[in-house]
Order: structure tokens, then C-alpha cells, then sequence
């Protein structure tokens, strides 16, 4: 019985773990910008959709009998143009990702260290080297403390919510700014990504399908409570005067351990994504020749790119990464799912109610968002 309530808990850590990056850092912004109230609309309107997609790919994975990355689920479902929408909007929302955090960790470890972020590309430099450097051996045995990492910045983000909670001013919680409306989407939206692990906790619940449906459930619950919490206290304690990498907003000794939380949960969420990048051109689309320059090289580019060019922001990287990826992703795996109720080739342990006007719905929204994220 102990043995199962591990298993289920490692599966649904392994959700939150993929969850929770760089996005929870932007979220406190874009809800001081909208208003927190308007913030809290969309993280649980867009938390509830997640889930229920969430739930759609689990039901794809224990359609199929073999087992496949998101790519693979959409070309059996959707055909060879399936699998290629699928996978450039993964890799938009990697790339989106690899950029945001050499942003966020350039400017946490000048503030660290220099108490500014005028020396934040020369660290954003110096953290992409170490990185490249890691990403050359064989670290996929780190895989195996991500269910500690996972309770560490749990337990980190609580105790973030226990020293701020005592100044919360709830003049900075009744503010709404209408004309700022959709701003939180794309963020929220990028907080809110996790199906690039659907295919791993189906191969975990091997044996036990059927805890699948719960563990995604209780995996992407988690984040939504602790993204309340979070912006609940930064919020109410900054009102306005959050900064768009949300550990920047405070100074002191206080300040040094909320960068060493940004720093920490980013630096995990990038080696676990350039890990998984770099995994996926070299076994699936065989290039490992080429998987240094995509996976090292292309980031770095984008990085002096945007950083020169002054192109983009955290926040609007983060708000069109969620929002292109994904809505794109979302939408494929919305049809796939109703393809895979007839064309899977097995029963599924637990069956989600879906038809077109909900797809038609959904997809509607996703393409709103997206249009709005890069128009303004």
C-alpha cells in the first residue's frame, strides 16, 4: 500500500516538477498589471482547461499501445503534417523557455552578486557555459531527485507565502485595470505547460493505469495552488512595484533567498528541458552531430539577439511562448483525442466527455490569446 501511494505521488510530482518553471516568477507582474482579481480569472479558468487537456492526452497515451513522445501521438492520430505542427510548437515553447530563463538568470545572479542587473548579459553568458558544459555528459540520473526538488521549492514557496502573508494591503488586491484584460493569458498559459510529460507518467503507472487519471489531476492541481499563493503575497506586499522576474522585487537578506529560489527553480527547469531537447534530436530525430548546435548554440543566438535588439522582455517572451505553444499543442491534442476514441488500439482506462463545439470553443480562445500576445 506504501509502495503504491509512492508511486502515485512520484508520478504526479513528476506533472507538478515539468509545471513549474520561469512562469511562476512572471506571474506576480502580469497580475499587479491586470489586477489581481483578473489574474486570479485566469489562472483558474485556464488551470481547469489545462487539466481537462491534460486528461484528453493521458486518455490518448492509454489508447495507444505503444508508447510515444507528444510528436509521435500526433502523427499516429493526425498524420505526417500532425506530427510536424506538434512538433515546431514544442520546440517554439522550448526555445521561448531556454531564452526567458538565460534572461531571468542573467539578471538574478548580477542582482546577487552586484545588487543590479547592469552585468546581467555577462551572466547570462557565464550560466549558458556552465550549462553546455553539464548538458555534454550523461546526467539523466539526476532525473531520479526530481521528486525532492520538486517538495524542496514546494516547501520554499510556502514558506515565501508564511513571511509575506503579515504585510499584505488589500488596497493592492481590489485594483482592476479592464483595459489590461487579456495581459496574464500568455503568461499563465506558459505557467500552466506540462504536456511534454503526459507520455512519461503513462509509462510510470505501468501496472496501475488507472492512478493515471488522478495523479494528472492531483500533478496539475498543485501548481495552481502554489501560483495563488505566490502571486497572492507578492502581490498584495508590491502592489504595482512587482518586477517582471518577481524575485527581483525585494532587496535585503530577504531578496538574496527569493534569488536563490528563482535562480534554483529556473536552473532545474532549464537542464531539464535542454536535457529533453537534446534527448529527442538525438534519438528520435537521429541528428547528434547537429544536437550541440540545436540544443547549446540556437539559445545562445536567440539570447544576444534579443538582448542587443532589446526585442523582447521576460514577460513578452513568456506571454508568446505560452500562448502560440501552447494553444497550438492544446488544439492537436483536443482533435487527437476525439480520433483516438475511435482509432486507439485499446480500451482506455478512464474516457473524457468531448465533442467539436467544445474543441471549436477552446480552440477559439487559445487563437485569441495568441493574437493578442503578439499584436500587443
Amino acid at each position: 500500500m506504501e509502495s503504491k501511494k509512492r508511486k502515485f505521488f512520484s508520478t504526479a510530482f513528476t506533472l507538478t516538477g515539468t509545471i513549474i518553471g520561469a512562469g511562476i516568477l512572471g506571474l506576480p507582474y502580469v497580475f499587479a498589471k491586470a489586477g489581481f482579481f483578473i489574474g486570479l480569472f485566469w489562472l483558474i479558468f485556464l488551470g481547469l482547461i489545462m487539466i481537462f487537456i491534460n486528461l484528453l492526452l493521458g486518455e490518448v497515451t492509454l489508447r495507444t499501445k505503444s508508447i510515444h513522445q507528444l510528436p509521435g501521438y500526433a502523427e499516429k492520430y493526425l498524420g505526417k503534417n500532425g506530427k510536424r505542427i506538434m512538433f515546431l510548437s514544442i520546440i517554439f515553447g522550448v526555445y521561448s523557455a531556454l531564452l526567458a530563463y538565460l534572461i531571468g538568470e542573467g539578471q538574478s545572479l548580477s542582482r546577487l552578486f552586484f545588487g543590479s542587473v547592469e552585468y546581467a548579459l555577462f551572466f547570462g553568458l557565464g550560466f549558458w557555459l556552465i550549462m553546455t558544459f553539464l548538458l555534454q555528459g550523461d546526467l539523466s540520473r539526476l532525473k531520479k531527485i526530481e521528486f525532492f526538488g520538486v517538495l524542496a521549492i514546494i516547501f520554499a514557496l510556502v514558506f515565501v507565502f508564511i513571511f509575506l502573508v503579515p504585510d499584505v494591503s488589500k488596497e493592492n488586491l481590489t485594483s482592476v485595470n479592464m483595459p489590461e484584460f487579456f495581459v496574464p493569458f500568455g503568461v499563465v498559459l506558459f505557467a500552466l505547460l506540462g504536456f511534454t510529460s503526459i507520455p512519461e507518467l503513462r509509462r510510470e503507472v505501468e501496472g496501475d493505469k488507472k492512478m493515471l487519471k488522478s495523479a494528472i489531476i492531483v500533478g496539475a492541481s498543485i501548481p495552481i495552488v502554489l501560483y495563488l499563493m505566490f502571486c497572492f503575497v507578492f502581490v498584495g506586499v508590491l502592489g504595482n512595484n512587482v518586477a517582471e522576474v518577481a524575485t527581483l522585487s525585494f532587496s535585503g537578506l530577504f531578496g538574496k533567498v527569493l534569488l536563490l529560489l528563482g535562480i534554483f527553480t529556473m536552473t532545474t527547469s532549464f537542464f531539464v528541458l535542454s536535457f529533453s531537447l537534446k534527448d529527442y534530436f538525438i534519438f528520435d530525430l537521429k541528428k547528434r552531430k547537429a544536437a550541440f548546435l540545436y540544443v547549446s548554440i540556437v539559445p545562445l543566438l536567440l539570447y544576444l539577439l534579443v538582448t542587443f535588439f532589446n526585442l523582447a522582455g521576460f514577460i513578452k517572451i513568456l506571454g508568446i511562448g505560452g500562448a502560440i505553444s501552447g494553444g497550438i499543442a492544446g488544439i492537436l491534442i483536443l482533435i487527437m483525442n476525439l480520433k483516438a476514441k475511435t482509432e486507439g488500439g485499446r480500451k482506455s482506462e478512464y474516457s473524457i466527455p468531448i465533442n467539436w463545439v467544445v474543441i471549436i470553443l477552446i480552440s477559439l480562445l487559445f487563437l485569441a490569446g495568441a493574437l493578442f500576445e503578439v499584436i500587443f
